[in-house]
């Protein structure tokens, strides 16, 4: 039977679970936000509460930090590194196309509306491009609306142009572009020091990292567009000998009550605690100012964003997916859920 991995003392220690030495089975995690942040704080506490209940207590999972950076993710669960962690599909050019159909602009409505839309459209559609292939995918998200955080303040659309941006890859990536911006590719984590050396002129990113990546500080000023600029891409995936090696009552008790839906409305719903979270955070920060885009601006970015919206459509399709189809899904997905 596989061995499953224990974790280090240190500054994981705080998030692992007290069941872990009760359980039969202890699955690792490799995550690679900051302790601090919702992901570490939120998510993979709520999932292993939810995998825990589902085994009444037969297996749970420890968290373990700085394994890896964040592209490396989706080849170390691969390879068998970590039973489980989290990747961003931009992070990795290329190799996910279908992945951002959920990051388009334009979507109205909640992280958590958006990511059980997601998995929806991922197992009638998505699915079938088979872009996961070597890892079990147990969930998928999405972050709330990706805003505009900079170091100097931005009060028009127009401004944006000659930014020196940190984007993350896939949508983000066009968006920055369309804008006239220039990019710079870095990992979430990497954002604060970015900004603090004055290598980068602001990030889009959503509200949340006001406070998990303390924008607070760096980036004191948000230009906020209605439903925001873009969405981002999660998936949370497991490696297939690790969930193979689990007792068939368990896997079908993970696969029926934790993994797919339930996974991805919980974390949905963390985003949307964590955006509220940031926008607070903001508030209260003294120095720290949000400007909402002008109608004027509102307008303008709609031919922006129906030019990529078109692009990521082609993309998709040519995938072999049906990506009308799959576009509208989640549009309609979302609007029954709010």
């Amino acid at each position: 039977m596989r061995m499953f991995r224990t974790i280090a003392a240190g500054a994981a220690a705080a998030l692992i679970s007290t069941a872990a030495m009760a359980a039969e089975y202890t699955l690792t995690i490799s995550s690679w936000a900051p302790p601090t942040h919702g992901i570490n704080a939120k998510m993979w506490p709520g999932l292993i509460k939810m995998i825990e209940d589902a085994t009444d207590g037969r297996v749970t999972a420890e968290v373990k930090l700085g394994i890896a950076p964040p592209p490396a993710q989706m080849d170390l669960v691969q390879d068998g590194a970590a039973d489980m962690s989290i990747i961003f599909h931009g992070y990795q050019a290329g190799r996910f196309v279908t992945t951002k159909l959920i990051e388009l602009p334009g979507y109205e409505g909640s992280a958590e509306a958006a990511s059980v839309a997601y998995w929806r459209v991922f197992e009638k559609y998505l699915s079938k491009a088979n872009e996961h292939r070597g890892v079990k995918v147990i969930a998928l998200h999405t972050h709330g609306p990706a805003q505009l955080h900079t170091n100097v303040k931005v009060t028009a659309l127009d401004q944006i142009k000659g930014l020196k941006l940190r984007v993350p890859g896939g949508v983000g990536g066009d968006v920055g572009a369309a804008l006239g911006a220039t990019g710079i590719k870095v990992p979430a984590p990497k954002v604060y020091e970015t900004l603090a050396s004055k290598a980068a002129d602001g990030v889009v990113i959503p509200m949340e990292s006001r406070k998990g990546f303390r924008l607070v500080e760096v980036a004191p000023y948000v230009y906020r567009m209605p439903g925001g600029f873009y969405r981002g891409s999660f998936a949370m995936i497991m490696n297939e000998d690790a969930f193979a090696a689990l007792p068939e009552d368990i896997r079908k008790a993970l696969a029926e009550k934790v993994f797919g839906e339930p996974a991805s409305r919980m974390l949905g719903k963390v985003w949307d605690e964590i955006d509220a979270i940031g926008l607070e955070e903001t508030l209260k920060t003294p120095g720290n100012e949000i400007v909402d885009a002008s109608a004027e601006d509102v307008a303008a970015y709609k031919p922006i964003a129906d030019k990529i919206i078109a692009k990521v459509l082609d993309e998709v399709a040519a995938a072999g997916v049906d990506a009308k189809a799959a576009y509208a899904m989640i549009r309609e997905e979302m609007a029954k859920a709010e």
